[in-house]
């Protein structure tokens, strides 16, 4: 059976990440956050002491940056950026905004857009991010835009927060959820969008469960149709 490219987008904590997680393990794909990325570079410039507005020296930066995704033998997925496993560094709601100010940065996009390409070329893998189905997979085989309300997003982010010991503020979690989803959408390069051909989910009331098995019947349809 053909590996598919699947693409995730959707606005910062509508559950990209842990629901391609979910669905890449029952596919038996491999499962790439592009929003880890940008998380990532960002969390990094920011320790190196590196301006975000310093546009030639993060591009500098990308340059002699590795980043890798790895299965750990717990089944989470670990970001290990240089080396170094960041998956927990990174999660923090500063290291969103980071994302979010270096995603708006042209050269940037350009400096990790070749990277992802690569990693999806030769399919078996799902990819989420804000621009997967519309910028970097424009031809993926199946696309779907997840979302859900900010107050919901910001709940859930709470309770992880919560979960992992940090203190968090939910009514200045949902007032930062709702400034990245306006920057994100009205950001010059690639802005958030839902690509006309993917498939919407809102999991404001959905579990996890439920929005993997919707996608997942969703690509099982796909699948029938090209192989009849």
């Amino acid at each position: 059976m053909k590996k598919l490219i699947i693409a995730i987008d959707g606005p910062a904590g509508s559950g990209k990440s842990s629901i391609g997680d979910m669905l890449a393990e029952r596919l038996g794909y491999a499962h790439i956050s592009t929003g880890s990325i940008y998380r990532a570079i960002g969390w990094k410039a920011h320790q190196c002491g590196i301006s975000l507005a310093d546009v030639p020296a993060l591009v500098h930066l990308i340059e002699e940056t590795t980043i890798e995704f790895r299965r750990n033998a717990d089944g989470s997925l670990a970001v290990v950026l240089d080396g170094n496993d960041v998956s927990h560094a990174i999660t923090t709601n500063e290291a969103g905004m980071f994302a979010s100010t270096v995603a708006a940065i042209p050269e940037v996009r350009t400096g990790l857009l070749s990277l992802q390409r690569q990693a999806g070329k030769n399919g078996g893998v799902i990819l989420d991010g804000r621009d997967i189905g519309t910028v970097v997979f424009p031809d993926a085989d199946a696309k779907f835009y997840l979302d859900a309300s900010a107050e919901a997003r910001a709940k859930r982010r709470f309770l992880q927060l919560q979960e992992q010991g940090r203190e968090a503020n939910l009514e200045q979690l949902i007032h930062d959820i709702k400034k990245r989803d306006f920057d994100d959408s009205n950001r010059a390069v690639a802005p958030l969008r839902k690509a006309d051909d993917a498939m919407p989910i809102d999991s404001t009331n959905m579990s996890r469960e439920e929005v993997v098995n919707t996608m997942q019947e969703y690509i099982d349809r796909l699948s029938d149709r090209a192989a009849s």
